[in-house]
C-alpha cells in the first residue's frame, strides 16, 4: 500500500530539526555556499600534491572543448606520446581528433541504420527499439570503437585535418545528424513492412548514407586523404615527410598493433563474475570492424596492470565517473575531499556494485593516466592527463587519489602481454552478452 505524507509528520520532522543546535549553522553555510564548497575538507588536499615517482609525460594537455570526444583525445593522447618519444616531435603537437570523429560520426549513422533494418519487425515501443531511437549516434565511444576506426581508416596529424566550429561545439551537428537518422528509420521500417526487396532496401540506405557523407563535410570538411607531415622537433630542426597517407602515417609514425590492446574492466557486480568476458548487443561503430569486448578483473587487478605499463614508460587510457567527487578547476579527483554526508547529516554511501546496479555511477569520461606515486610499492595517488584543456588542474593534469581509482576507475586498456599467461587464455573466451542498456556499455 502507498503511504501519503501527513501534515503531522511535517510538523515533527520540522521539531526535530528546531532541536538541532548546529542546524542554522549548516544551513546559514549551505543556503550561502551551496553544498559542495561547504563540504570541502581542506585536510586531504595535502595528499595530492602533483608530484609523482613514476611519471611518463608533460605533453600539453588538449582541449576538447564543447564535445563529448573524451574518448578520441584520451586516445589519440597516449598515440602521440609514442610519437614524442621516438621522434622528438613538440610537446604542443596533436593528432587530429575531428578526423576520427568525422569517420565515428559517418560509421556510426551506418550502424544505426543496420540495426533499425534488423530490428524493424519489432514495434516502436520495444525496448530495443525505443533504446536505438533515443539517440541514434552521439560523441562518445569506447576503446574497441576507437580501434575500429584506426584499423579502417589510420590517423594524421591535426595540421592536416584542424578543427571546425562543429568538432568544437558538436550539439548544432548532434542534433541535425539525429533528426536527418530517425527520418531515415521511419522511411526503412515502412519498406521493410511494405516488403520491400533487399536490393531496393540497400539501395535506398546507401542514398541515405550518401547524404549523411555530405553533412559530415559540410560540418568538419572533407577527410585527408594525402599529406605531408611537417614539423620542427624540440630541437628545432626542421623535418618533413611527403605523401603520407592516414595509414601510413599510423603505421610510420605510432606502430602500434593494437590488436594487443585489452579493455580491462572492474565491474564487481553479482551478474558478471571476474575473469569473465563480456560484450554489450547493439553497442559498436564499423560494422564488420573490431567488436567491443571487456574482460573483468578485480579492482587490485587493474591498478597492479596499470603500474607494469606505467613503469615500462607507456600511459594508460582509461574509463572512469569524473562527475563523483572531483573538483574540476583544482583537478582533484578524491572521495574524501567533499564530507557531505556529514555535512547533511545522513548516509550517502553505497558499494562500488550498488552504485552500478541502481543508476548511481557509470563510465562517462575517459582520459589518460601518466604517473603514479608509489610508496613502499603501493600506490597512493595517480597523474592524470584530461582533455579540458590547460586552465583547470595543474596545466591542465589531475590528481586521482587511489581511493578514487578504487571506487570510481571502470576500466584501463593494457598491453596484454603484461597478463599472466591464464589471464591471456581467459579473455580469449566467448564473451557474455550483456543488454544495451547495461551500464558497461555506457559511452566515455
Amino acid at each position: 500500500m502507498k503511504k501519503a505524507i501527513k501534515p503531522d509528520q511535517i510538523k515533527q520532522y520540522a521539531q526535530k530539526l528546531r532541536q538541532d543546535p548546529t542546524a542554522n549553522l549548516v544551513r546559514r553555510a549551505v543556503s550561502q555556499n551551496g553544498i559542495l564548497k561547504s563540504a570541502v575538507e581542506q585536510r586531504r588536499k595535502p595528499a595530492l600534491t602533483p608530484v609523482f615517482s613514476i611519471d611518463v609525460t608533460n605533453q600539453s594537455v588538449s582541449d576538447q572543448k564543447r564535445s563529448g570526444r573524451c574518448w578520441l583525445f584520451a586516445a589519440l593522447n597516449t598515440m602521440r606520446s609514442q610519437i614524442e618519444n621516438q621522434f622528438n616531435v613538440s610537446k604542443d603537437f596533436e593528432l587530429s581528433q575531428v578526423f576520427v570523429f568525422f569517420w565515428d560520426k559517418f560509421e556510426k549513422a551506418n550502424y544505426f541504420l543496420n540495426n533499425v533494418l534488423a530490428t524493424a519487425d519489432r514495434p516502436l515501443t520495444d525496448r530495443k527499439v525505443n533504446f536505438l531511437l533515443q539517440q541514434p549516434q552521439q560523441d562518445g565511444g569506447q576503446w574497441d570503437m576507437l580501434c575500429a576506426l584506426v584499423e579502417k581508416y589510420g590517423i594524421v596529424p591535426k595540421d592536416a585535418m584542424p578543427e571546425t566550429a562543429n568538432s568544437a561545439n558538436s550539439s548544432e551537428i548532434n542534433r541535425t545528424l539525429n533528426t536527418k537518422l530517425r527520418h531515415d528509420a521511419v522511411i526503412l521500417r515502412k519498406m521493410q513492412a511494405a516488403n520491400a526487396t533487399a536490393s531496393e532496401i540497400a539501395h535506398q540506405q546507401e542514398s541515405m548514407l550518401a547524404e549523411v557523407y555530405r553533412m559530415l563535410v559540410l560540418a568538419f570538411g572533407e577527410p585527408v586523404e594525402s599529406f605531408d607531415f611537417e614539423y620542427r622537433d624540440q630541437q628545432n630542426h626542421y623535418q618533413i615527410d611527403r605523401h603520407l597517407t592516414p595509414k601510413t602515417f599510423f603505421k610510420k609514425y605510432i606502430n602500434l598493433d593494437l590488436e594487443d590492446y585489452l579493455s580491462i574492466i572492474n565491474s564487481p557486480t553479482a551478474d558478471k563474475p571476474f575473469e569473465k568476458t563480456y560484450t554489450v548487443e547493439l553497442l559498436g561503430n564499423v560494422v564488420g570492424g573490431r567488436p567491443v569486448k571487456h574482460f573483468n578483473l578485480s579492482i587490485e587487478r587493474l591498478k597492479e596492470l596499470t603500474i607494469k605499463q606505467l613503469q615500462a614508460n607507456e600511459t594508460v587510457w582509461f574509463g572512469s565517473d569524473v562527475t563523483q567527487a572531483s573538483d574540476r578547476q583544482a583537478g582533484l579527483l578524491d572521495p574524501e575531499l567533499y564530507q557531505v554526508d556529514e555535512l547533511m547529516g545522513t548516509n550517502l554511501s553505497l558499494s562500488k556494485a550498488e552504485r552500478l546496479d541502481y543508476g548511481e555511477s557509470v563510465m562517462d569520461h575517459a582520459m589518460v593516466i601518466t604517473g603514479v606515486d608509489l610508496v613502499d610499492g603501493q600506490p597512493t595517488k595517480w597523474k592524470i592527463e584530461n582533455s579540458w584543456g590547460p586552465k583547470v588542474g595543474t596545466k591542465g593534469y589531475f590528481v586521482m587519489s587511489d581511493q578514487w581509482f578504487e571506487q570510481f576507475v571502470y576500466q584501463v586498456v593494457i598491453n596484454k602481454k603484461y597478463l599472466s599467461a591464464t589471464e591471456q587464455a581467459a579473455q580469449q573466451q566467448e564473451p557474455t552478452v550483456l543488454a544495451p542498456w547495461d551500464p558497461m556499455g555506457t559511452l566515455a
